[in-house]
């Protein structure tokens, strides 16, 4: 009788194991970063064109409010802020590059509205994930502050618990294009951005 060798049972496992391992890789690879700058719809745009980034999700985060409609978000009182979470490799795009994204889309000295959008909803904060994330945040609000020589209204606050909006919301500017382009410049937020940081304005593409 034919035996096989010993080492092939052992080969076959650790090949499986591998395979069963690689999906929980893959996940560790991806981190989260979570940004309000105002309408949702035009803060994942600047996200969703750079390396590294692989998903970028309209929703909700800062309230007490347990799954909140749109409806609930625009009567205000909730507490809540329209978000954008990004999805990233830290391998192909930092922590800091995406900050300096974020601060190139926001007006960083408006309190509880962001352009044409009133009220704390509209909010411009930054909702770190971790003890590094909060220590570059405050970091960069800090040079903000010295560029500027002026007080930013952005806060930097722990992630709560993280909604993602309804289904239409999400890419919106693709989905309804010529509307979004409108709405973005009916709000004056380019003019705006260009006012603060001039040729900067949009952010840098890595």
């Amino acid at each position: 009788m034919t035996r096989l060798p010993l080492f092939r049972p052992l080969a076959l496992c650790v090949v499986a194991a591998a395979g069963l391992a690689s999906p929980s890789l893959q996940a560790q690879a991806t981190v989260e970063a979570t940004f309000a700058g105002g309408c949702f719809w035009c803060m994942e745009p600047p996200y969703d064109k750079q390396p590294g980034v692989s998903a970028t999700i309209s929703g909700y985060i800062g309230g007490e409010l347990e799954n909140p409609s749109y409806e609930d978000i625009s009567r205000g009182g909730t507490s809540h802020a329209e978000a954008v979470q990004v999805e990233y490799d830290p391998e192909e795009i930092s922590y800091s590059q995406l900050l300096d994204i974020f601060w190139r889309n926001i007006d960083p000295f408006a309190v509880d509205r962001q352009f044409c959008d009133v009220g704390d909803q509209y909010r411009s904060a930054i909702f770190y994930h971790n003890e590094e994330q909060r220590e570059l945040a405050e970091a960069s609000k800090t040079d903000m502050e010295a560029r500027f020589d002026k007080d930013i209204a952005t806060q930097i606050v722990p992630a709560t618990a993280f909604w993602p909006a309804e289904e239409y919301h999400q890419d919106y500017y693709q989905k309804n294009p010529v509307r979004y382009k409108f709405y973005r410049f009916s709000c004056g937020r380019d003019g705006r951005l260009d006012e603060v940081w001039g040729e900067e304005a949009g952010g840098p593409e890595f």
